[in-house]
């Protein structure tokens, strides 16, 4: 009964609405039913117009001069990849919560990942990949792939690192990156580029080989593949540009934004350890902080066979002490201001 009701109303109004004229329409203001019931739109006063001011200015990402990935030049006279490389950059640079993050981040471990980069041969620029990859966290994808890195366990194994249901080392971000050096390196050896080399970290080697073999060129900017690796080195290099210049994408930070390394020593263990919060006890700090440093520890306990050992870092700081003092310092209102600069 309700249905049939609400049929009669629908209709009945149908018809009353075809029934106007000009002579009998409503006033622009007129109500019915609930409803204003406007005659002519450009009569009644627009609130978007007369009322409303934006409270920002955008202006979309404008890309000038030479672009290089890996000291590889990329070739934005191509409209395409022009095109391909803005929509990057339009989202880095106003997905704004991410973004600032990864950058916070990147202060905290840009530093080592670098070392190890230059120690074995690889272009800084590949420091954007574990961007790209995890947003410099220890992420875990619906893959399977883990860590900074995001290593498959069959290829973590490959390269080096030890992983079982105790010890994952995708997830120390200095042994994975030493990882990710060889995969590189043989990348590079294979395709003879580096940008190629990053492309297929993304799809992997043969995937790519036989990608360039089927299209029958010999870079990475002519190939026509899937979504996610067609916008790959592109994420990279949006990343490269928003860290290397942030004010110019309209990023400001001050030091005491950006998050800092944990404070360490190292302690060589090479006996088992059955219970890891009492072997953090004993070292001075937590089970908590113990995880937080050393996140390839995977259980509670760390069985060690004989010749083996390991190295467990054993946090020594907590605060910034610096941060911590200056905060401490500040009026209200000085905290008030210095959050809406």
């Amino acid at each position: 009964m309700p249905i049939f009701v609400t049929l009669v109303t629908l209709i009945l109004f149908k018809s009353m609405l075809m029934s106007l004229t000009d002579s009998n329409r409503p006033s622009p203001l007129t109500k019915i039913g609930g409803m204003n019931l406007f005659s002519n739109c450009a009569e009644v006063p627009s609130a978007v117009e007369e009322d409303f001011t934006a409270p920002q200015r955008i202006h979309p990402v404008r890309i000038s001069g030479e672009v290089f990935f890996a000291n590889e030049l990329v070739p934005l006279v191509d409209q395409e990849v022009r095109e391909r490389f803005d929509k990057e950059l339009l989202v880095n640079t106003f997905w704004h919560s991410n973004t600032i993050l990864d950058y916070k981040l990147a202060h905290k471990y840009f530093k080592e990942i670098e070392v190890i980069l230059k120690n074995n041969g690889v272009p800084a620029d590949f420091k954007y990949l574990a961007v790209a990859e995890s947003g410099l966290r220890n992420v875990n994808s619906p893959a399977g792939a883990a860590g900074f890195w995001q290593f498959l366990k069959a290829t973590g194994i490959e390269y080096g690192l030890e992983i079982n249901n105790e010890v994952d080392e995708r997830y120390d971000y200095e042994k994975a990156t030493l990882a990710a050096c060889k995969y590189l390196k043989e990348a590079k050896n294979k395709f003879g580029s580096w940008t190629l080399a990053a492309a297929s970290y993304n799809v992997g080697m043969g995937k790519l080989n036989q990608r360039l073999s089927e299209q029958q060129v010999d870079n990475y900017y002519d190939l026509y593949l899937n979504s996610e690796t067609s916008r790959y080195i592109f994420r990279i290099l949006a990343y490269k540009m928003v860290f290397e210049s942030p004010k110019k994408f309209g990023f400001h930070f001050k030091p005491s934004d950006l998050y800092e390394p944990f404070e360490y020593k190292n302690v060589q263990v090479s006996n088992s350890i059955p219970d890891l919060v009492q072997f953090a006890i004993d070292n001075g700090t937590n089970y908590k902080m113990l995880k937080v440093v050393n996140p390839w520890l995977r259980d509670t306990k760390l069985t060690i066979s004989a010749g083996n050992s390991y190295t467990i870092k054993i946090p020594t700081g907590y605060i910034d002490e610096a941060y911590y003092d200056k905060q401490s310092q500040a009026t209200e209102q000085e905290l008030i201001e210095g959050i809406s600069e």
